[in-house]
């Protein structure tokens, strides 16, 4: 999305009253995670290209509705029921247009195949031969003929089987996608048929199954999720376009779409994933543990000593020397171990310590800065207070013009590019270290590629600083022209942020992540308006709406 920078912060558009309602700041617990900060102004913003939202919140009184609309699709193209849409669909997890291209490059019958769907003409008994009987060849019992039912796929067995049968799929949550019982036959049961023999047998379990194919359009569809929010919303968010994205639900949680994790880009996903995974190991012990222990030469385990002797053994059964680590046998006299000394210098120690030392001094770089931010942040989403004090003087005063839109946007703006700042750090960490992307660069070429992304990341950070201390001055008290220089200069120090972040992402896309060969990060990728508010999906169909109403009835 491309802005002028003149006309940078006019387009963002957003006003006082939307920025005093909204809530940037909601209860983060003990962690230093940014999770939990809604940062977009309420306000949706308006690509030049005119594009309509990439993303859409399904609720529970729409969810049938955003169903029934991509069953109707594959209806319409293949001129099938509605059971054989939703059993096709479910089989290729909600893609339609893969559904589409499959139909055209292979052709129905491949496609209705590979789904389970069977199509072919069954002739059903005549009315004459109802009163016969027949043999049931699951229970070998001899069964009226009005007592058993025919699917598609022209198997044909009781009642009683086909009820149990269903009752017991149901029950190991397999509802969705239930296959003939017949030996070798993989044609899926009419949902029309399991409603009716299950009904009979267990009403409950009906409604269940209900609720299963229902919520398969979430369970079963890779561009739709359930919202992580804690207590749960019931909400779910369906992306039209690319599935790594960050987006926002209607009850304000921002989360990635493709790990359901805090927005955390530019970190990839799995990196978010290794670095709290490693903030959550090594924070809380790692100090005590440097100090206290030492590892076992055999499995590794942290072994703390709780006497004098140094003649140590860890719980795996493996006895070793304190002082140098080694293993050793388990005996020792007065002045020595048995089979070991370590009172010669070994340059291979030196080595080793000094990598473990290393190690632990890189990581903690890159927490202390990562952390730093995160502080820094949580401390900014306190000052709207202190803006709408600013603000507040400059209406007394009666100041020429009645827009403040650039401190909102300024905030704003800050904000946004704290959190960019603060994931920068463990995104460098991996991208940069010896672990994750060791085949991927030459010591050389990660050299070249670290500054010149260190030398990015520190003139983004310079300038947020700079917008950081123009925000906590007491504008509202200046004079009417040092209040026009302080704006001005807010104004372009957003424009100039929001410019840096494009181009740190374009680094990070480009040069980094791009020319990977042996490793896939994709990230969310970098937008000037920031995660992106899901709309919710429109109510058209009055009768799904009706249908809908049934089922919350029936608690389905």
């Amino acid at each position: 999305m491309k802005f002028s920078n003149l006309s940078i912060m006019e387009n963002y558009g957003y006003s006082d009253d939307e920025y005093n309602d909204r809530d940037y700041y909601n209860d983060y617990g003990d962690g230093d995670s940014l999770d939990g900060y809604q940062e977009s102004p309420e306000t949706e913003f308006q690509s030049p290209s005119g594009k309509g939202p990439s993303c859409k919140v399904i609720t529970k009184q729409s969810l049938l509705a955003a169903q029934r609309e991509e069953l109707q699709r594959a209806m319409d193209l293949l001129s099938m029921k509605e059971h054989h849409a939703r059993t096709l669909l479910i089989h290729y997890r909600w893609n339609i247009d893969k559904v589409f291209t499959l139909f055209i490059d292979k052709g129905r019958d491949h496609l209705y195949k590979e789904a389970g769907v069977t199509m072919g003409e069954h002739t059903d008994l005549s009315s004459s031969q109802w009163s016969s009987a027949v043999k049931c060849d699951i229970c070998f019992e001899e069964i009226l003929a009005n007592d058993t039912t025919m699917m598609d796929c022209s198997h044909c067995f009781c009642n009683d089987c086909w009820a149990e049968y269903f009752v017991v799929k149901i029950n190991e949550g397999q509802g969705r996608r239930i296959q003939c019982m017949a030996h070798n036959c993989n044609a899926i049961c009419d949902e029309g048929k399991i409603r009716d023999l299950v009904r009979a047998r267990d009403p409950g379990l009906m409604e269940k199954f209900d609720r299963f194919l229902l919520e398969s359009y979430i369970e079963d569809n890779n561009r739709v999720k359930w919202c992580p929010s804690v207590p749960h919303c019931g909400n779910a968010i369906r992306v039209e376009d690319d599935e790594y994205c960050e987006v926002e639900c209607a009850c304000g949680l921002q989360f990635c779409f493709r790990c359901s994790a805090e927005p955390h880009s530019p970190c990839s996903c799995l990196m978010w994933e290794f670095w709290t995974k490693k903030c959550k190991d090594e924070l809380v012990t790692v100090d005590w543990v440097t100090v206290h222990t030492k590892p076992c030469p055999k499995c590794q385990k942290p072994v703390d000593k709780d006497g004098g002797c140094n003649l140590v053994s860890c719980i795996c059964g493996q006895a070793f020397c304190w002082l140098c680590g080694e293993a050793t046998g388990f005996r020792h006299t007065l002045d020595s171990i048995e089979g070991h000394t370590c009172g010669r210098f070994k340059e291979e120690d030196v080595k080793k310590y000094e990598r473990a030392r290393k190690d632990l001094v890189r990581y903690v770089h890159y927490h202390d800065r990562y952390k730093a931010h995160t502080d820094s942040f949580k401390a900014e989403v306190n000052m709207k207070e202190k803006i709408r004090a600013n603000i507040s003087n400059l209406e007394t005063r009666e100041w020429k013009s009645k827009d403040f839109s650039w401190v909102t946007n300024g905030l704003y703006r800050l904000l946004r590019s704290r959190q960019i700042l603060s994931y920068s750090y463990p995104f460098a960490y991996y991208m940069f270290g010896v672990d994750m992307f060791m085949d991927e660069m030459t010591e050389k070429e990660k050299e070249i590629k670290q500054n010149l992304f260190e030398d990015q990341q520190q003139l983004l950070e310079e300038n947020v600083e700079k917008l950081s201390m123009l925000l906590h001055e007491p504008f509202g008290d200046y004079s009417d022209d040092k209040v026009l220089e302080t704006r001005l200069k807010i104004i372009t120090l957003s424009t100039l942020i929001d410019d840096l972040c494009k181009k740190l992402y374009e680094r990070i896309e480009d040069d980094l992540l791009g020319p990977l060969q042996h490793a896939t990060h994709i990230i969310a990728p970098y937008t000037s308006e920031g995660v992106e508010k899901a709309s919710e999906i429109p109510q058209k169909d009055s009768a799904i709406n009706s249908m809908y109403t049934e089922f919350t009835r029936k608690g389905v």
